[in-house]
């Protein structure tokens, strides 16, 4: 189901966190904050809403909002308890080799032994080669930057996430934010274009 802007305005708390409070992975409260900050003039407006919410919790709350994300190809998409919008966007990594499979997850385990939360990536941007490039150079940052860097790909997946529920978001309406993983020309999977 798509909405417009205007449907958006006339929903109550308890609709808006419905369509909206899966955008984030197992955290409806960033659409229960992000209520507070209506009415929504535009996607990027209610987006802008959501992700300020995210950023002005304590730092120990971004981290357990980021434990809430599952890690790519892990324990989550075997056992097939992926939400929908995980398992869509990871879909090309379920044709992973079993060797590529144990080498993601050393890697994944490394970089959450690091950093205290898990890989994340706008994976709908990159190629498998590039995915893990990024997981072995992110490894070695240091923590404060992967949570910034962690919470700019989220920033990416979530505007294209919301882009997929808005009707009155044309193709190309607004580009969706940079961050500091460069963005690759292949993809894993078929990308879906909104």
């Amino acid at each position: 189901m798509t909405l417009t802007i205007a449907q958006v305005a006339q929903m109550d708390r308890a609709a808006f966190v419905a369509a909206f409070g899966g955008l984030f992975e197992h955290s409806p409260w960033v659409a229960e904050a992000a209520w507070d900050a209506r009415p929504f003039a535009s996607a990027d407006a209610l987006h802008g809403a959501m992700i300020a919410a995210i950023r002005q919790v304590p730092v120990e709350r971004r981290i357990a909002f980021l434990n809430a994300h599952p890690e790519l190809a892990g324990k989550e998409a075997e056992a097939g308890t992926m939400t929908d919008h995980s398992t869509f966007e990871q879909r090309g990594l379920d044709a992973l080799s079993r060797d590529e499979v144990v080498e993601l997850r050393r890697l994944n385990a490394a970089y959450r032994a690091r950093h205290g939360f898990p890989f994340i990536i706008a994976v709908l941007d990159h190629t498998r080669a590039q995915i893990v490039e990024q997981l072995r150079l992110r490894t070695d940052r240091d923590s404060a930057g992967e949570l910034a860097e962690a919470l700019a790909q989220i920033t990416r997946i979530t505007r294209r996430r919301l882009r997929n529920l808005l009707a009155d978001e044309p193709p190309g309406a607004a580009p969706i934010p940079s961050s500091s993983t460069q963005p690759a020309t292949g993809r894993p999977q078929e990308v879906r274009h909104v």
